[in-house]
């Protein structure tokens, strides 16, 4: 089916478009995110009944202001303003996220890089490697960006990144010998 476009009003009154898709794989429940360009993308199951979209689309306009709260209450600031400037040097600005902050409840994630639903844009880094050199956490947030761009660790996730972070096979070799030397298997696609 064709998509179907929508706008909701957040609470400041901004209108925001919403590209509708319904996607068969999806049987009871519904996934939205927000796209860098400011409009949302929700997919809702293909059978998903018109007088359900008007509400649906209310509560994620509810969901919204909730977020950005959410955000500032989790935000890092110096860690912020570091994955801004990595933003702007590496990806001119392009890559949308709303949140970064350090974590302690990772086990064997580097990173990580939400997409859709209410932490939507949020990236979480494990605190213990803020001690890792600055070339290596740097790695760390640009990885987390680029999965805003690819959600997965795809040839076109590696080559975009390659190109785009110079130092990325080294942080690499960094990340596989700080594994090595704690007894860790390489973990390639394990999040970081």
């Amino acid at each position: 089916m064709v998509e179907q476009h929508y706008t909701i009003l957040d609470k400041a009154g901004n209108q925001l478009r919403v590209n509708l898709k319904r996607d068969k794989r999806l049987k009871k429940t519904s996934r939205w995110e927000r796209l860098p360009d400011g409009s949302i993308y929700l997919r809702v199951p293909y059978r998903l009944p018109r007088r359900r979209i008007g509400p649906l689309l209310e509560q994620i306009a509810g969901q919204l202001d909730k977020i950005t709260a959410s955000h500032t209450r989790r935000n890092d600031i110096s860690l912020q303003k570091r994955a801004e400037v990595i933003n702007q040097k590496y990806f001119k600005g392009s890559i949308q996220f709303n949140a970064i902050r350090w974590v302690s409840n990772m086990r064997t994630r580097l990173g990580s890089c939400t997409r859709g639903g209410r932490t939507d844009g949020e990236i979480r880094l494990n605190d213990k490697i803020r001690s890792w050199p600055d070339w290596v956490v740097d790695y760390v947030i640009a990885h987390e960006l680029m999965h805003r761009k690819h959600p997965n660790h795809s040839a076109d996730f590696w080559k975009d990144l390659i190109a785009t972070y110079p130092l990325t096979e080294r942080a690499r070799g960094f990340i596989e010998g700080a594994g090595f030397a704690a007894g860790r298997p390489n973990e390639e696609e394990s999040g970081y």
